[in-house]
């Protein structure tokens, strides 16, 4: 019988969050950090559209979509590239920039897709430290060598929803060698309200070491259509396309893109909604001794070391009630658990459920 060759990747691969419950049929997910309330309703009537030639190949180079990104965020149209998610435009940084025996920096507590991709290109993944979920710059800069390639950042951080201040982000920058390149994710970009907080798009527009990743599976709900935009050097996204699949986005996924960019009223609402309820969610748990994050992105990381049950145990007496929340043992996190910020009914029946589970403790 024969038997084919091919090169062994060992690597542990993307486990997401859970989505379905055996036996029940009413199922509430709040693991994977999708849109509260949705999408726009300009994006609905896309959708609801029977006009299109899906029989014709899409525009390869999103031009219509990078032309509104470029306008929007005052950004230059040639230095964007659109992606099928973020996450492709993460994979095609690794196969540009790393090779077996490099080396990638990232968080201790990090997206898992940053270490998956560079492993799989054989490069080294190193982590950097963190302080109470926090990222440290000063432990970065301690793990970087001549070996060092890629520093990846996500800014607010996934899972522990903390962030970086603009200052420290400069800082980082400044420290780092000119020739590594710093990869900045803002997929949490639009929730951000603090006045220290910057994007890195607004930071490092003209930075030819840094290379900003951005998404439309966040606050505009496309997670299912898969879109998403990378912007860096010219000549990064020049070699980047002589790589990029020829008809990665597809064209529902441009349209639906194009429309969410052109709703700022429901992103406002979006926004509106995240913060109201982060707060309300912060406050009510920690009558239970359940800490979190300070509110930043449209999740909280949820700490139950100083609660009177453990995060496994909370975690199952949710499931039992159809509730699902992001186990975050996979990210190297003990006695956490990921909850993603809801819409209004959501996040009502998760506060009763956890004030029932803790009425008899």
């Amino acid at each position: 019988m024969t038997s084919l060759n091919f090169r062994k990747i060992n690597i542990e691969s993307y486990k997401p969050g859970r989505s379905i419950l055996k036996k029940k049929k009413n199922v509430i997910k709040l693991s994977a950090n999708e849109s509260a309330l949705g999408t726009s309703p300009k994006v609905l009537k896309i959708l609801q559209s029977k006009n299109y030639k899906i029989s014709k190949y899409p525009d390869s180079k999103a031009i219509d979509l990078r032309k509104l990104i470029s306008s929007k965020f005052k950004c230059d149209f040639n230095k964007i590239i659109c992606g099928s998610g973020s996450d492709e435009v993460i994979q095609m940084i690794c196969q540009l920039f790393l090779k077996s025996g490099d080396e990638v920096i990232v968080p201790q507590y990090s997206f898992l897709m940053y270490r998956i991709y560079a492993s799989i290109v054989g490069a080294k993944v190193v982590f950097s430290k963190e302080k109470k979920f926090r990222v440290s710059v000063t432990n970065i800069i301690k793990k970087v060598n001549k070996k060092t390639k890629i520093v990846f950042i996500a800014n607010p951080n996934n899972p522990t929803g903390t962030y970086l201040e603009k200052k420290e982000l400069i800082n980082l920058r400044k420290k780092l060698n000119n020739k590594i390149l710093l990869v900045v994710d803002d997929a949490y970009d639009e929730y951000m309200k603090d006045k220290n907080y910057s994007s890195g798009l607004n930071i490092f527009k003209n930075k030819k070491n840094v290379f900003v990743l951005r998404t439309f599976s966040k606050i505009y709900g496309l997670a299912s259509l898969r879109v998403g935009w990378g912007y860096g050097d010219r000549k990064i996204i020049n070699a980047l396309n002589m790589i990029k699949p020829p008809f990665n986005v597809n064209k529902i996924a441009q349209l639906c893109a194009i429309e969410s960019l052109k709703d700022s009223k429901f992103i406002n609402k979006s926004v509106k909604h995240n913060l109201f309820w982060s707060k309300k969610i912060k406050n009510s748990l920690e009558q239970f001794n359940i800490f979190c994050n300070k509110v930043s992105a449209n999740f909280l990381l949820l700490n139950f070391d100083k609660c009177k049950l453990t995060a496994n145990n909370v975690e199952k007496k949710l499931l039992k009630k159809g509730l699902i929340l992001r186990d975050t043992k996979t990210y190297g996190i003990k006695n956490c658990l990921r909850l993603t910020i809801g819409n209004n009914s959501e996040n009502k029946l998760f506060l009763k459920n956890i004030n029932r589970i803790f009425k008899n403790v």
